[in-house]
């Protein structure tokens, strides 16, 4: 029996919690992975521009530059999540699933968490300077939002840290109950 939400009965709130961010960063990884095709699509119009017509565009390449940051930076959560990034599986393999769960908790806890603060706490006085001053490019006929180009980076550590919550959040229940993987989500 469950809660009518396909979450299980005697599923913690914590492991609720672990999904709900798990949503969040999938929902915003399916909406933000358009970029992809969107970038290929302009990068194709600024190839029969410039080859076919002999005519540039300063926007629609920074647009590209703006579409390629997005996609990069807003779908490292998701990634993860998807246990997408690259690993070095060298010791780990030979680990047990127990001890590869302290690995990833150690992993998380003393790496990536503390990584992306400290992303977070350095950008922000770069950010807030862009915001201030309504940053717009250094070229003459460039996008006039270079500021939300550099508000990329403290998403792309806050969607990174929820993610990484929420896979630290589902290898401790892991641990707790002894159901499952390091890092994968449970089906």
């Amino acid at each position: 029996m469950g809660d009518g939400q396909g979450v299980p009965a005697g599923d913690s709130r914590w492991l609720r919690f672990a999904r709900l961010l798990d949503a969040v960063n999938a929902r915003i990884g399916r909406a933000v992975a358009w970029l992809a095709l969107a970038m290929v699509l302009a990068q194709f119009l600024v190839v029969v521009m410039r080859y076919a017509f002999g005519v540039g565009s300063i926007q629609l390449q920074e647009a590209i530059i703006y579409m390629h940051a997005a996609l990069f930076l807003l779908l490292a959560g998701y990634t993860l999540g998807e246990n997408g990034h690259v690993r070095v599986d060298v010791f780990q393999e030979r680990l047990g699933a127990r001890r590869r769960a302290f690995v990833e908790i150690g992993g998380t806890a003393l790496l990536l968490l503390p990584l992306c603060l400290y992303i977070f706490w350095s950008s922000m006085p770069y950010v807030l300077q862009s915001w201030s001053i309504l940053e717009t490019s250094q070229e003459e006929l460039g996008l006039p939002a270079v500021f939300l180009l550099k508000s990329l980076i403290p998403a792309f550590v806050v969607l990174l840290a929820l993610q990484g919550v929420a896979n630290l959040l589902r290898t401790m229940h892991g641990l707790r109950t002894g159901a499952g993987s390091a890092a994968g989500k449970e089906g």
